[in-house]
């Protein structure tokens, strides 16, 4: 069985556990009356239901697709427009064109045909299951289908629910409809946001109706259980030059170091005219949020122009996923989840690249590529994206101990023969001798005890923390209590102690409680070096200083974690938002030097932090409309990626010690 099918699922043992006996109660009853109501097999429901949502009702609010509750009744005035200068709107490739879905309004057809009040469908959720059961009744005889209480005889109804009651479902739907068929053969059992425990038994022998489509020539790089859409983004000569991405030759296969994970601030349906647009920016993939549809705009050997950083953008694959960071709307579908889920596994596999947070980020996580440049960074996902289950669908679940050291795997080995380095680097420490990437670099043992560093690791449903911003009418007024992927950093271990200070990102300003501002931050799957433990607060060391956050044994937010670290080998080190090489590099290459400029942070002796990859110096050289005239500069220089803060940066190998 696939990762991606198999992570989440609870069966045998697990599920007996979870069962409740004699009849069914509460939500399991609710989706039983529903469908016998409207003659819609039990298990069709429930399979449906929970590749939209995982039956939770998410308080009543709406999706980034302004789907709500169990069934994810879409309605098209859900997602509030992200308001013309607010920090949202530069979240993602392009701003708000207004709310609404792509597509139809399932919740005003529920509404029609239940009679049911548009309210109660959004807010109680035995309405919102029966307005969903009411829906696929009705798709199932607009289709003249035979009726039956098989669900293969309902495939072309759920294709359609998930296309949002379009003519004809789209391939994406198709998709839609083989998870949902595939986590029927499985079954699953879950408790739900609001604490139902709801079951679908599996149905190992349930049939297919239709074969898979051959993909056609010049198809979107995929994994086969996806039926992605080839949506090319716009190559083009501009009056500024060219757009919106820089082809290689087809000869090359680029070395990729990261997955970037974007939301679009957006819907589904302004992509396509944001991807054909040459004066704007690019992305490799975006997937869609009612139904999980893949398209595919850039090829991954091409450099799509994403992550705001280009040393990132050289090295990195961005996924755009459909939605808002905050705005209305708060939570993402399973369909979306499992579909990006899929493609990270795919790309992972293609690229030799390890599941963790030092190689799958967020737009939030890249640094910027001087102080200057570096507050302006964005923002998404943010903190309502769900990494645990994310990864888990991914075949990675988040534990405390890394699955590949990352000490001992060197990101880009060099071109022989380049030297690298330069007359204004001091000599390196003994044991730290730059040089032969291969090698492992010096190290030291930790004494023994208790871990050096821990995984950042709340529980998504119960942590809920406060945040402000989700509102650009009332700025300043709690967003609703809904579970976050964050932790709060504080200057001292106390739930009354300031939030600390993001000298980089907010300068000269404290840190906020804004759902937009990470600056005291850390985010689940994040690793840190553990600077200090009191009662039930831990500290790390996070941007030079140490951070507290609230970590009790009874509802731990971090696990121990095993993995390298680094420690200054001088007062004080400079970071780096890039990972450019030396002045040797550029010889007889005809690439005018880089110069590498310090971000605004420093760390310290006596500080340490998490080692997440050894990165070879290198400089991609594009800039011109003619793959053939692109150069790659590569030395000899390393660089450790470190999770400085809530993003990661570059220290100089030569200037830190590693602790193993």
């Amino acid at each position: 069985m696939p990762h991606w099918a198999a992570a989440g699922l609870v069966t045998g043992l697990a599920a007996g556990l979870l069962a409740l006996p004699g009849p069914a109660p509460g939500r399991q009853a609710d989706f039983a009356r529903a469908a016998g109501e409207f003659g819609v097999p039990v298990s069709l429901l429930l399979g449906v239901s929970y590749l939209e949502s995982r039956w939770d009702t998410n308080g009543g609010r709406p999706s980034t697709a302004g789907g709500y509750g169990p069934m994810h009744l879409v309605d098209t005035a859900a997602v509030e427009p992200v308001a013309p200068g607010d920090p949202g709107a530069a979240s993602g490739p392009g701003a708000a064109s207004g709310p609404g879905a792509a597509g139809g309004a399932t919740l005003q057809r529920a509404a029609r045909l239940t009679g049911l009040p548009a309210a109660r469908l959004r807010s109680d959720p035995a309405a919102n299951i029966r307005g969903g059961a009411a829906v696929l009744a009705s798709l199932k005889a607009s289709l003249q289908a035979r009726t039956g209480s098989d669900p293969a005889d309902w495939y072309d109804a759920v294709a359609r629910y998930a296309g949002s009651l379009s003519p004809l479902p789209s391939s994406g739907s198709h998709d839609f409809a083989d998870q949902v068929f595939e986590v029927i053969r499985q079954g699953v059992t879950r408790r739900t946001d609001d604490g139902s425990v709801v079951r679908l038994a599996p149905v190992p022998d349930l049939r297919r109706p239709a074969a898979p489509s051959a993909r056609p020539a010049g198809a979107a790089e995929c994994p086969r259980t996806l039926d992605c859409e080839w949506m090319p983004a716009a190559y083009k000569r501009t009056s500024g030059g060219y757009g919106n991405h820089d082809r290689m030759p087809a000869t090359t296969t680029r070395r990729i170091d990261y997955i970037v994970i974007h939301d679009t601030e957006t819907k589904y349906r302004d992509i396509p005219s944001m991807v054909s647009d040459p004066d704007y920016v690019s992305w490799h993939y975006t997937i869609r949020s009612g139904d999980g549809h893949v398209a595919q705009h850039v090829r991954t050997r091409d450099i799509a122009w994403h992550a705001g950083n280009y040393d990132f953008n050289a090295r990195s694959i961005g996924i755009e996923h459909e939605g808002y960071l905050a705005r209305g709307a708060t939570w993402y579908t399973e369909a979306m989840y499992r579909s990006s889920a899929q493609l990270l596994r795919y790309l992972a596999d293609l690229y030799d690249l390890p599941l963790d947070r030092a190689h799958i980020l967020g737009h939030d996580n890249v640094p910027g590529t001087t102080a200057e440049s570096h507050p302006g960074m964005h923002d998404d996902p943010g903190p309502y994206w769900d990494w645990a289950h994310y990864l888990e669908l991914a075949g990675s679940p988040i534990t405390g101990t890394p699955a590949r050291p990352p000490a001992l795997a060197v990101a880009g080995p060099p071109a022989p023969g380049l030297p690298d380095g330069g007359p204004a680097d001091a000599p390196p420490e003994p044991g730290a001798a730059e040089g032969v990437l291969t090698a492992a670099p010096a190290v030291m043992s930790a004494p023994g005890g208790r871990a050096r560093s821990v995984i950042i690791l709340p529980d998504y449903a119960t942590n809920q923390p406060l945040f402000t911003g989700c509102s650009a009418a009332k700025p300043a007024r709690p967003c609703e209590p809904h579970g976050a992927s964050s932790v709060w950093l504080r200057t001292e271990p106390r739930e009354d102690a300031p939030l600390v200070d993001d000298i980089g990102k907010r300068v000269g300003k404290p840190s906020t409680y804004s759902v937009y501002d990470h600056s005291a931050r850390a985010s689940t799957g994040q690793r840190f070096a553990v600077a200090g433990r009191q009662g039930d607060w831990t500290a790390i060391w996070y941007l030079g200083q140490k951070a507290w956050f609230h970590n009790p044994a009874t509802a731990p937010t971090a696990v121990p974690a095993a993995g390298a670290l680094v420690t200054p080998l001088k007062d004080t080190v400079r970071v780096y938002g890039r990972a450019y090489p030396g002045h040797p590099a550029y010889e007889g290459t005809g690439v005018a030097y880089q110069e590498r400029t310090p971000l605004a942070y420093v760390i310290r002796s006596g500080q340490t932090y998490t080692l997440g990859q050894i990165v070879a110096g290198s400089y991609q050289k594009a800039g011109s409309f003619d793959p053939a005239a692109h150069v790659t500069v590569t030395g000899t220089r390393r660089f450790y990626q470190i999770q400085l803060g809530h993003r990661v940066a570059f220290v100089r190998a030569r200037d830190v010690r590693v602790i193993r």
